[in-house]
């Protein structure tokens, strides 16, 4: 705050800020609300003014707006969408100053002290506001005031502007609720007959102190300015974005590469900074022409180490047309995961990440999805015994869980010809008679029979590894209740 100058605060209320932000994309003739689910019942979230004057209000149940209303149209709300538009219009207000903190979920507030004259004023500035939200489609109520209560009590209950040093006089006849009380304390106040603010100021303090706490009073002066109340502003996000403009066009791979690993080195500082590391990358190029191009890179685990994300653009950046020139190069990451700092030791400092790198290259041509391997999931079935995910987005498992060893190759079961509940001498699978030398087993494997699932509807299998005279090591089951043999795998 500037030296002799009377801080000033403004106070901006959406009352309808949810259901304004969904009708400024789809407008609606007539009442619409917003529904969401509270208490087990589906209640009214946020209304529109046509829907205020059909009698509705918010907490209502929807079927009683619907009784009430047969023409209104709802909607289902989104809070954290609601949450992120008021971030965004946090920013849109940084143009009136740079102090803009929230208030609550549906209110701004901004200490305009020392900025008020660069728009002709408090009333020139409070004008500009609101033109410019109701413009927008945003229904807004301002207040104006020395402190941020009162600034809070004239948006809320009176939308007024207090004139400097005259906050007692602007919102004395406000009630006792603007003081941003709870509602309990509101309600008994008025049953001792205070009413309104100033009521409550020529109280006596003492029994108000013993009956109420400290909390009621400290509002009230923090109101009328006795006590003071900081405005806190929103720290803006990290941004991970850096450029570099050039005095003269460059065009040679080798120069680009050079440009590309001095902004990576800025990047990763700042990724460092904040322990996040990029998922994905995304590099312009603007010609002299003032066309541009862009290089995309998918990463398949988030880094920050600049020398290793600097080759895998070197095959993008082969394919660029660099045309009179590139004067300028702008690096982005425009996905970023948390990297927390991990304790260094011989284990660590031995882990190769060759492979990650190996599919970051070859995510870059046939995509990162498009690279899978192999985890154990829980199931005894062997059918069910693995997922199928892609490496850039899982971790490679532990080993599978199994008392007795599984096969390499899994198939459908072929059925072979055999009869009892031991392994055939002999048998003919895929066009070649085969001799059984060594048989382990059986091991029993039941259905799952909360799942469906039509292969397993013979019921119980008896497994067995079974080792052929000609080398052949076979995975082969019996099934009891509908007598018959099957080869379902082969081992290595």
């Amino acid at each position: 705050m500037f030296d002799g100058m009377q801080r000033r605060v403004v106070s901006l209320w959406f009352p309808r800020l949810a259901s304004d932000r969904v009708l400024r994309l789809r407008p609606v003739d007539g009442p619409f609300a917003l529904t969401l689910t509270q208490q087990n019942a589906n209640r009214i979230y946020c209304l529109n003014t046509a829907a205020l004057r059909q009698g509705l209000h918010p907490g209502m149940p929807y079927t009683d707006a619907r009784a009430f209303c047969p023409d209104l149209q709802s909607h289902v709300a989104e809070p954290e969408q609601d949450q992120r538009f008021l971030s965004m219009l946090r920013r849109w207000a940084t143009r009136y100053c740079p102090w803009v903190g929230l208030e609550g979920g549906n209110g701004l507030v901004l200490d305009i002290t020392g900025s008020a004259h660069l728009f002709g004023g408090e009333g020139a500035l409070l004008s500009n506001m609101r033109s410019r939200l109701l413009r927008a489609g945003l229904s807004v109520q301002i207040g104006c005031a020395d402190t941020r209560g009162a600034a809070w009590a004239l948006a809320h209950y009176g939308e007024g502007h207090a004139p400097t040093g005259e906050t007692l006089a602007a919102i004395k006849s406000l009630p006792v609720a603007a003081l941003r009380i709870e509602e309990r304390v509101s309600v008994a106040l008025q049953r001792l007959g205070l009413r309104h603010i100033g009521d409550l100021a020529l109280a006596p303090r003492a029994p108000l102190s013993r009956r109420f706490g400290p909390t009621l009073l400290l509002r009230l002066d923090q109101a009328l300015g006795k006590q003071p109340e900081a405005i806190t502003p929103q720290a803006e996000a990290p941004h991970y974005a850096v450029r570099m403009t050039l005095p003269e066009p460059i065009g040679l791979l080798s120069d680009v590469m050079a440009g590309t690993e001095r902004l990576l080195a800025q990047l990763c500082a700042k990724l460092m900074a904040q322990e996040m590391g990029a998922r994905q990358l995304c590099l312009t190029l603007r010609r002299v022409d003032q066309d541009h191009q862009q290089v995309e890179q998918r990463l398949a685990r988030p880094l920050r180490d600049p020398h290793r994300i600097l080759s895998l653009f070197e095959r993008g950046l082969t394919e660029i047309d660099a045309g009179f020139g590139i004067d300028m190069l702008r690096l982005e990451a425009t996905q970023v995961e948390p990297v927390p700092a991990q304790q260094i030791n011989h284990v660590l400092e031995g882990r190769k990440d060759e492979l990650d790198d190996l599919i970051s290259r070859l995510g870059s041509r046939i995509g990162l999805e498009n690279i899978q391997r192999f985890l154990p999931a829980d199931s005894h079935i062997p059918e069910r015994s693995f997922l199928i995910a892609p490496a850039a987005y899982s971790t490679p498992s532990q080993a599978w869980a199994t008392v007795n060893p599984r096969p390499i190759i899994l198939f459908p079961p072929e059925p072979v010809f055999g009869s009892g509940p031991r392994p055939p001498k002999r048998f003919r699978w895929r066009r070649i008679s085969l001799t059984t030398g060594h048989a382990i087993g059986p091991e029993r494997i039941a259905p799952e029979w909360w799942l469906e699932d039509e292969n397993w509807r013979s019921g119980l299998r008896d497994y067995w590894q079974v080792h052929t005279t000609q080398g052949r090591r076979l995975w082969l089951f019996y099934t009891p209740q509908n007598p018959g043999w099957f080869v379902q795998g082969e081992f290595a």
